[in-house]
């Protein structure tokens, strides 16, 4: 019998497999190419990582013993996503629209962007997976700006929770990410996607008027300072990318994955998931920051001034879930784009 050991082994070495044929896309346009070829990925099949649901059948089935090994990153992933999906069907007691897990974040000095002198180093670092130039050049320059103290969703929305909104408002943009208008039960904890930056903001607009908190999306500032820190550093983690510690595409997991099931990966003030797993609109508008010029790269040319999202995705590579880097929803099935609240405390 394989070990555990021998498959997280294996897993790894076809991360670098897939890291190696990303490496082609040095010239490519990712936007011009197919979902799977902008994944580094074979036509063929390819076998997702951390998939070994057969393990819950040696797991509880209480709740709050799921979310214990859920968040234990000292557990394998394996068992980690095998709680997770138990615990959605059990009822995982994160999931409930009107009372969402908030996080404290302090008001303070926020360090923003990227210094001009570290775009060629930056590029040089993520031009593998097809990054342009001026794609970081957005970034700068880099700058302090004051930030209020407020709350932030300790997770992304997850399914369950965007599904309260629609039964409750009879709102009809339904998540395309939906198979025929619904998501599978074992994702209910799943951070819900391919939603509008519209739909985000009906649905902090419902949960304000339904709860009477000042309930919003955060600023894009705000997201940074949560996911940076004081510091500003460039993973919520640290300076410097290490693996397993965010669903990105060198995870293989080819999927979205329950929320908070990459505890290492947690933020200085408690928030999950804000590299990798699905990208999350803020309430900004694409421009410049202070001092910056305009990029009108690709996104820009097809959507204008549009709506800001942040964090990398589970099939996006690790270069978008560095804290700095400044997205936003191309129009194709590849941009993951979800979203998380965020409530004023005054």
């Amino acid at each position: 019998m394989t070990s555990t050991a021998d498959r997280t082994a294996a897993v790894a070495e076809r991360g670098a497999r897939d890291y190696v044929r990303a490496a082609q896309l040095v010239d490519a346009d990712v936007n011009a190419l197919s979902d799977r070829a902008a994944m580094g990925l074979p036509a063929g099949y390819v076998r997702p990582g951390g998939e070994r649901l057969d393990l819950a059948g040696a797991l509880t089935r209480e709740p709050a013993e799921l979310l214990a090994v859920l968040q234990d990153p000292e557990l394998p992933l394996d068992r980690r996503l095998a709680a997770g999906a138990l615990l959605a069907l059990a009822g995982d007691p994160r999931t409930v629209a009107t009372d969402p897990v908030l996080v404290d974040v302090p008001a303070g000095a926020a360090w923003v962007g990227t210094e001009d002198a570290d775009v060629d180093a930056l590029h040089a670092e993520s031009e593998a997976f097809g990054v342009r130039r001026n794609w970081i050049e957005k970034e700068c320059p880099r700058h302090r700006a004051p930030v209020a103290a407020f709350r932030l969703g300790a997770y992304p929305v997850t399914n369950a929770e965007f599904a309260e909104f629609l039964i409750a408002t009879g709102y009809e943009e339904l998540p395309t990410s939906w198979g025929y208008g619904r998501f599978h039960p074992a994702q209910a904890n799943h951070p819900v996607y391919t939603v509008t930056a519209a739909a985000a903001d009906a649905y902090v607009g419902w949960l304000a008027a339904t709860t009477g908190r000042p309930f919003r999306l955060p600023t894009e500032y705000e997201w940074e300072y949560a996911a940076g820190g004081p510091a500003g550093r460039r993973y919520p983690w640290g300076d410097d990318w290490a693996d397993g510690l965010a669903n990105t595409l060198e995870e293989g997991i080819l999927a979205s994955t329950p929320i908070g099931a990459y505890p290492g990966g947690l933020s200085w003030c408690g928030a999950y998931d804000l590299a990798g797993n699905v990208e999350e609109y803020v309430s900004d508008v694409y421009q410049p920051y202070p001092g910056g010029q305009l990029v009108e790269d690709d996104l820009y040319r097809r959507a204008g001034h549009y709506r800001i999202a942040r964090g990398g995705a589970f099939n996006r590579f690790r270069d978008l879930a560095r804290n700095q880097r400044r997205h936003g929803p191309y129009p194709r099935s590849l941009y993951a784009m979800g979203f998380r609240v965020a409530e004023d405390t005054s």
